[in-house]
């Protein structure tokens, strides 16, 4: 007998696929969208169901489950990580009154990531109101090229960042869920 999961996953047409062509919410609106803004978008919108996807079907102690000492890493960490992020990101763009982080102070985000149903509803919760406002705020910013910020960050470089980041944070999710229970896929 071993702790270690049989590696798995749920689709059947393509096995090397998190889930079958018919039951993925990602790409599925036919050809991807024309112009570089609408690209943009669409990648980042399938990195977001992509962490989801990875998040599916755990429950509060399977979410919070740390990867290996002395990491703190957690796929409910990631959640409240992304959704930190998503609020600084407001902070990057905007010359007011800086946002006050969700967390508390350093490494926050993964520490108070426990297994428990109100703090994975929370993290959720934040996560899309976090993503939302961002959305939101570059929504009035349609000119890729226009600079935000005390930094004069460019719509570009944002959107870009974002999308890096959720796509680094998916590559440590999908070896998290394969540590969790054994699924595998893209």
């Amino acid at each position: 007998m071993t702790d270690t999961p049989a590696r798995w996953t749920a689709a059947s047409v393509y096995p090397d696929m998190w889930t079958d062509p018919d039951q993925d919410p990602r790409n599925s609106d036919g050809v991807s969208p024309d112009g570089e803004l609408a690209t943009l978008q669409d990648y980042l919108r399938d990195y977001r169901w992509t962490l989801r996807m990875k998040c599916e079907g755990l429950n509060p102690e399977q979410l919070a489950r740390r990867s290996v000492p002395p990491s703190t890493m957690s796929l409910l960490g990631l959640l409240r990580h992304l959704a930190e992020v998503e609020r600084d990101w407001r902070n990057w763009i905007s010359v007011g009154e800086r946002l006050p982080g969700l967390y508390g102070g350093d490494d926050g985000d993964f520490d108070g990531a426990v297994g428990e149903q109100p703090v994975v509803d929370a993290a959720y919760a934040d996560l899309a109101r976090e993503q939302a406002a961002t959305d939101g705020a570059l929504a009035e910013h349609p000119d890729l090229g226009e600079r935000l910020g005390a930094d004069g960050i460019a719509v570009r470089e944002l959107l870009v960042h974002r999308i890096e980041e959720y796509a680094r944070h998916c590559g440590h999710a999908d070896l998290l869920r394969e540590c969790i229970d054994g699924r595998v896929g893209q």
